[in-house]
């Protein structure tokens, strides 16, 4: 690899894999904070019928395979349809792998061909409960894509910091003039957010002139939502029951 585009982790194509099928629009999509990235990126695999492209393979990887429909693959992977990419990781990774993660991504993105590359990911809500709506943020390394945002229904970041996999590759983007645009859907850090992915992939949509179907991906979220409220209910339910206060002649208000 270039000393430009810095030490990633190898990529291995598979053996029916076809290379001139790569161009197009990249996106990418990892498991961090509301899981907002793998779960869109799932999404788009599946609905699209990507075909798998490669695996992302590293002796540091935790040994192990992830079934789906009865078939074991490795969690990093690459997909590859008409005019779409697809990087998406299934497990989640510490932060000490974010540089490598994401110069593995820009290496893909180049090599491949593609024109433009879509980063997905999570922001964290100020308000933590189940909401039927979220905000959708976006920034972009190019003026093109700051343009594009724009004229989208997704709200541009003026000023803030992005970090992790996502601020690197759109910082990357602009010092290499490689389009980047990240797509930050605010979600709950909680559990997995299929609501805020939703949101993404609506602005994915959005951006690209690309339709994707979300009815399979609302259920999803209504499964998920679903769940949360039945275990805050089991834990409200038996949680202790408040002291109170008249029973306790020395009480002492605290400040």
């Amino acid at each position: 690899m270039s000393a430009e585009s810095g030490d990633g982790y190898p990529l291995v194509l598979h053996s029916e894999a076809d290379p001139s099928r790569l161009g197009g629009t990249a996106v990418c999509g990892f498991s961090t904070v509301g899981s907002v990235g793998v779960i869109a990126t799932s999404h788009l695999i599946s609905s699209l019928q990507l075909s798998p492209m490669g695996t992302v393979l590293h002796p540091q990887f935790p040994a192990v395979a992830l079934i789906h429909d009865s078939v074991p693959k490795h969690p990093v992977r690459v997909y590859q349809g008409d005019g779409i990419g697809v990087f998406t990781s299934e497990i989640q990774f510490t932060s000490e792998h974010d540089v490598y993660f994401a110069n593995t991504v820009l290496e893909w993105f180049t090599k491949g061909g593609f024109d433009r590359l879509i980063v997905i990911d999570g922001v964290v809500s100020n308000e933590l409960g189940i909401k039927e709506d979220s905000e959708l943020w976006g920034v972009s390394s190019t003026s093109v894509g700051r343009d594009q945002l724009d004229n989208s229904s997704i709200q541009r970041i003026q000023q803030g910091v992005v970090t992790g996999i996502a601020g690197y590759l759109i910082a990357e983007g602009e010092r290499r003039g490689l389009d980047v645009t990240a797509l930050l859907a605010e979600c709950n850090p909680m559990y997995p957010d299929a609501r805020a992915a939703i949101i993404a992939v609506e602005g994915l949509s959005e951006l690209v002139g690309l339709e994707v179907p979300v009815e399979g991906l609302l259920e999803d979220a209504r499964n998920i939502e679903e769940k949360v409220r039945e275990a805050f209910e089991k834990a409200q339910s038996n949680a202790l029951p408040a002291p109170n206060s008249d029973d306790d002649e020395d009480d002492i208000p605290m400040y």
